[in-house]
């Protein structure tokens, strides 16, 4: 019988947090830099999908960081999902609103983040997923998109060429910088903020879906900015 590690040793959320601080430890030990965060669950579609109750939160570093376009490599079981980040442009320290939160950042990029998970399947609990770093693994950042109504923005997506769903900016929690004002009330129980320049991808827009082998995918963000994943084939 399959069992998850918070199953079959009790992992609570505080202790899945731990982890996942010890396994980021470890990446800056290696020369990695924390370059921001993302939120994970944000959208109800993400939730329905999953089977995850409440959001959670993972730091990204700057490995994770991929060029518009580029592929990631063939060992791995990535799903894509269209996301908005927003950069902040000064410090925000919890608890924010939304208002004061999308007011703290600078700049709102299309992006695809590309999750991956040690758990075969993608069978976990919160707790599980919250030690593996929310499943960060890749983010592609696109160009920028205005500012003035991200809860409105459309975004489509794409897999190969052919669009696969839709939403707006509002998936997310209502509106992009709730995730992000959600965050910095997160990091303020820890006695940490948000700093300036730190990127903040605000949740999957829709359910993701599964890069395949030599595959491509898309959003397209406002029906003027686009950004794309490619996945190299087995045999590249």
């Amino acid at each position: 019988m399959d069992v998850t590690l918070s199953q079959s040793h009790a992992l609570s959320l505080p202790q899945a947090y731990a982890i996942q601080a010890a396994v980021t430890a470890a990446r800056l030990a290696r020369g990695e830099r924390v370059v921001g965060w993302k939120l994970g669950y944000t959208s109800l579609a993400m939730r329905e999908q999953m089977g995850i109750a409440q959001p959670n939160f993972g730091p990204l570093t700057d490995a994770m960081l991929l060029d518009d376009g580029e592929a990631i490599p063939f060992g791995m079981q990535p799903r894509v999902e269209p996301e908005i980040a927003l950069r902040l442009g000064r410090r925000l320290r919890g608890p924010a609103t939304t208002e004061q939160a999308l007011a703290a950042c600078s700049t709102a990029l299309a992006c695809l983040e590309v999750v991956d998970s040690v758990w075969t399947g993608y069978r976990f609990t919160l707790e599980d997923n919250t030690a593996d770093g929310s499943s960060a693994s890749f983010v592609v950042v696109g160009g920028a998109v205005p500012m003035d109504d991200l809860a409105g923005l459309a975004v489509t997506f794409h897999a190969a060429g052919e669009r696969v769903d839709s939403a707006t900016g509002a998936a997310a929690g209502g509106h992009p910088a709730a995730g992000v004002a959600w965050l910095a009330g997160q990091l303020a129980l820890r006695g940490e903020a948000l700093h300036k320049g730190d990127l903040v991808i605000t949740g999957g827009l829709v359910a993701a879906r599964p890069l395949v082998p030599g595959g491509l995918m898309s959003a397209r963000f406002g029906g003027d900015v686009e950004v794309s994943v490619r996945r190299l084939a087995a045999d590249a």
